[in-house]
């Protein structure tokens, strides 16, 4: 036994105090490539931002501008205040262009509706070569409406087209010249446009029917539903946002159809088929009417955004609830 200060092999000494502050971790201190790694993506888009805020938002508030100008060649800075708003609607050529956009706008959007959603079910039927056929549908959105036009105007000629084909077989009383009547020939601006864009409609729903549950469309064939009701009062009611989202959309290209009318009717005969798109484009630059033409694209503009705005509000309100 060793002499001296009896100590037991279980004691260990005493620990050290050691403060807080040397066991917490040891913060990083920023880098200067730290920081520009945080500032890269603001700066990659500001040019972005810059350009679409002048060229596009800036240019927006320069045509409200000159709406108030008796502007007509060139802009001038002579304000009339809203002078030229009540020259426009005096106008009988720009009621023309409302009246076609309402009968244009209607047609259009409830014929690609109805159409795309008939191609969106059959194609629900899990049918076979769904696949090349889709394509089929999809295609002509594929082309812009300058392509349209051209090859409807083509079909559309009296004197080369279906009328003359059709003639061609042996029915000489066969008449299809709507391109050429005044009271007819908007119709065929609905015609190129539905046949163009209803396969988009097409696609919109069947993406929509593809998204709904199996289980919802098997309970209402047990309770003895036909596949027509089951349709109409089961897959419809669950495609109000698929519906809305197509009619925004469709809404949105009519009022700012501008080539295809430029194409396939050049806003003829005389302006029998003239839209505001096409009014304001022929005053503010080829009429020298600067001014007039500043107020209807700025009433288009107020017509795209009473669309917008209640589909923008629907959407960050189902997000919002979501």
């Amino acid at each position: 036994m060793l002499l001296g200060k009896d100590t037991s092999p279980l004691e260990t000494p005493p620990m050290k105090n050691t403060p807080a502050t040397d066991l917490a971790p040891v913060a990083k201190r920023p880098t200067p490539s730290g920081g520009f790694q945080a500032w890269l993506p603001r700066l990659v888009l500001a040019p972005s931002v810059a350009i679409s805020l002048f060229f596009v938002y800036g240019f927006m508030l320069w045509t409200f501008v000159l709406s108030l100008t008796s502007s007509r060649m060139l802009p001038s800075y002579d304000f009339v205040g809203f002078g030229q708003y009540a020259r426009l609607m005096q106008n009988e050529r720009w009621w023309v262009a409302s009246t076609n956009l309402m009968i244009f706008g209607v047609l259009f959007v409830v014929i690609c509706l109805a159409i795309g959603a008939l191609l969106a079910i059959l194609l629900d039927q899990k049918i076979r070569q769904e696949g090349a056929l889709r394509t089929i549908y999809l295609y002509p959105m594929a082309l812009s409406f300058i392509v349209t036009g051209v090859v409807w105007k083509w079909l559309l000629n009296p004197q080369l087209g279906i009328q003359a084909m059709v003639q061609s077989w042996g029915f000489e009383s066969f008449r299809f010249d709507w391109i050429t009547d005044p009271d007819m020939a908007i119709y065929t601006l609905v015609i190129a446009a539905v046949w163009q864009a209803s396969g988009f409609v097409m696609a919109l729903f069947l993406a929509g029917l593809r998204g709904i549950d199996d289980s919802i469309i098997k309970a209402a064939q047990l309770d003895g539903a036909s596949l027509p009701r089951i349709y109409l009062r089961v897959v419809m009611p669950c495609l109000r946002p698929v519906v809305f989202s197509a009619v925004m959309i469709l809404a949105h290209i009519a009022i700012k159809s501008f080539d295809l009318v430029v194409a396939l009717t050049g806003g003829g005969p005389g302006y029998a088929t003239d839209l505001p798109a096409t009014f304001m484009y022929a005053h503010a630059f080829t009429r020298a009417q600067i001014g007039l033409g500043s107020a209807s694209a700025m009433l288009m503009l107020g017509g795209v955004l009473a669309i917008l705005i209640p589909y923008l509000y629907s959407e960050l309100r189902s997000r919002k609830h979501g």
